[in-house]
């Protein structure tokens, strides 16, 4: 039977989830275990390479974490090497008009619901009596994340919105303040103002608005006011604190 997919469920209920980026060689098995929702693998501005991240993918089966992974550019190969792995989730950077969007998720969807080239079963899925039902259950569960980063996807964001199986409609930060012209100014009027198009636009059309990582000057809750629920937070602070505190109670 199909696996549940925790983060999307999460998502669907229009819960808040939460995640952390990783890599190749992290320890992918202690972050799953730790309470993530998902983990996500860079490979736009990392060295790290799609197929060299099988392992870390891999270190993810059995948990609820679910592994997803950016891709560096919208291209059918990047894709399937993610999906093939193993990713849960794909991110594609850059996504600018509802063209590219539809193209994202014809990409990511087996037939009939898409072009994905099949590799036999991929991932942690569960167990299926057939083929089409493995396929028909990665079509539904699959989380499609496309990037608002420009003016022009901006502009455009309601048509974008409106292709089907989108699921997080997902903010670069810096991307997308440089290109409305404040650059990595992220407590100006203007870009607030774009943040709350945004998470309007979202909400309208049903879909998760996410925030690649939260910029300095703004709080977690400040983008959860406006509606966001998708968010990656660095750990390593939360693991010092709670090492501390286990020193703590032991020096004590």
């Amino acid at each position: 039977m199909p696996a549940i997919h925790r983060t999307k469920e999460k998502l669907t209920a229009g819960e808040t989830v939460v995640g952390t980026t990783a890599h190749a060689a992290s320890d992918t098995r202690f972050l799953a275990g730790a309470g993530f929702d998902f983990l996500l693998f860079d490979t736009q501005h990392s060295t790290d390479d799609i197929k060299g991240l099988v392992r870390a993918v891999s270190a993810t089966r059995g948990t609820d974490t679910s592994p997803i992974v950016r891709v560096g550019d919208l291209r059918p190969d990047q894709i399937c090497y993610a999906l093939d792995i193993g990713a849960k989730g794909i991110v594609v950077p850059m996504v600018n008009n509802p063209d590219e969007a539809a193209q994202m998720v014809n990409w990511c969807r087996y037939p009939f619901a898409g072009a994905r080239s099949s590799a036999g079963m991929r991932g942690d899925w569960g167990e299926f009596g057939s083929y089409r039902e493995y396929m028909d259950a990665v079509n539904e569960q699959l989380l499609i994340i496309p990037m608002i980063e420009t003016q022009e996807a901006l502009d455009g964001i309601e048509h974008i919105l409106a292709v089907d199986g989108i699921d997080v409609l997902l903010v670069g930060p810096s991307d997308l303040s440089i290109n409305i012209d404040v650059p990595l100014d992220y407590t100006n009027p203007k870009y607030h103002a774009a943040l709350d198009r945004i998470g309007a636009a979202c909400r309208d059309a049903g879909v998760a608005p996410g925030m690649f990582f939260v910029p300095p000057g703004i709080s977690p809750t400040e983008l959860m006011e406006k509606g966001f629920r998708f968010f990656t937070l660095p750990w390593a602070g939360w693991a010092i604190e709670g090492i501390q505190a286990g020193l703590r109670s032991v020096r004590a």
